[in-house]
């Protein structure tokens, strides 16, 4: 059995036992207090370049399912590959067992080449990074040192976005999805509602395309790192195509209003955050997994919040006063995870129409 350690950039070290592929990682580790969907999770493309921590202690015990695919999606994934760099546990189930699992997690972790370990007091760990914030880590296998690596400091979408525009569906109302690292469950979300899904790279020029209105991703890293796709933002805002963002998409949205976003000292990921309607302050319990946010006293005139955090009073959500743009920071297509405001996405089809 090989020893692992995972080293944070404080210098503390915590010792576990390794699965999954025996190599190193390296990223910036953060938490999800996640109960389940450890395979949709682990494929988010918004954890690209962070070593992922799960609160919740026992993981592996149901295993992975099928890459069944439905439409041209993965159905049981958000992408085609694990994103996270690492894994980190506190129990790992050597036994598995459900109707669709088809593999363990184990197995799975190796033939995509990445790293897990368990037997980590991730209680320890989690604390200390809402103590001190989302630090870099590294995790060494047997001893062998490995160099830190900051996701924040490159634009990291350009390497989970599609490559070349492609198109689901058959439906009368034609949507553009930007791509800044989509969950596979916006797509099918806008699917279910009869649109036809033009899916582009985060920086493709698509105003020669013919479309009714535009969805931003979520995705991962620093906002206004995406300079073309906040550009394309303004031009479409300029023509009054109807927009909607998710996740980067409120951040991208706000920054192509004018507003500016800041990191979060630990940022927001699990399936238990609630947020509060600001129009009639009703709370919804949302899924999330932001490192970062807009922050609300720059939105510029003819903007306004529309959704805040009940924990922390973060900005969650914007919307302009009278024209066809508004955002949110958490996910409606949430997959697993609550769906109480899967009807923002039948409030943005109304709108279109």
């Amino acid at each position: 059995m090989q020893g692992v350690q995972l080293v944070l950039e404080d210098g503390s070290r915590y010792r576990g036992f390794s699965f999954g592929a025996k190599t190193s990682a390296a990223g910036e580790v953060v938490f999800n207090t996640g109960m389940v969907g450890y395979p949709e999770t682990l494929t988010d493309p918004s954890y690209k370049g962070q070593i992922l921590v799960l609160t919740y202690p026992l993981v592996g015990n149901y295993g992975i399912p099928a890459d069944t695919v439905v439409h041209g999606l993965l159905q049981n994934f958000e992408s085609e590959k694990i994103q996270i760099s690492g894994l980190v546990i506190s129990d790992y189930s050597f036994q598995y067992d459900h109707w669709s699992s088809i593999k363990s997690l184990d197995a799975w972790m190796q033939e995509h080449g990445i790293p897990g370990m368990y037997g980590v007091d991730t209680r320890a760990v989690t604390k200390r990074l809402r103590e001190k914030g989302a630090m870099l880590g590294k995790m060494m296998v047997n001893g062998k040192d490995n160099a830190f690596f900051d996701p924040n400091k490159i634009n990291i979408v350009e390497h989970v976005s599609i490559q070349e525009p492609k198109v689901y569906g058959k439906g009368n109302l034609r949507v553009v999805v930007v791509d800044c690292g989509v969950k596979l469950n916006i797509i099918r979300s806008l699917l279910k509602r009869g649109v036809k899904v033009i899916r582009v790279p985060w920086d493709y020029n698509f105003f020669d395309m013919d479309f009714d209105g535009i969805v931003i991703s979520n995705g991962p890293g620093d906002p206004t790192l995406c300079t073309t796709t906040i550009h394309h933002m303004q031009k479409a805002m300029k023509e009054n195509i109807p927009i909607f963002g998710i996740c980067l998409g409120n951040q991208i949205l706000a920054l192509a209003a004018g507003a500016k976003t800041y990191k979060l000292k630990y940022g927001h990921r699990g399936q238990n955050q609630p947020c509060l309607n600001l129009d009639n302050n009703r709370c919804f319990v949302t899924s999330q997994n932001h490192g970062f946010a807009v922050e609300e006293k720059t939105l510029p005139q003819g903007w306004e919040p529309w959704f805040r955090n009940a924990n922390d009073s973060t900005n969650e959500g914007i919307r302009h006063k009278r024209k066809p743009f508004f955002s949110v920071q958490f996910h409606p297509e949430a997959n697993p995870g609550p769906k109480d405001t899967a009807f923002l996405f039948d409030q943005f089809v109304e709108m279109i129409r």
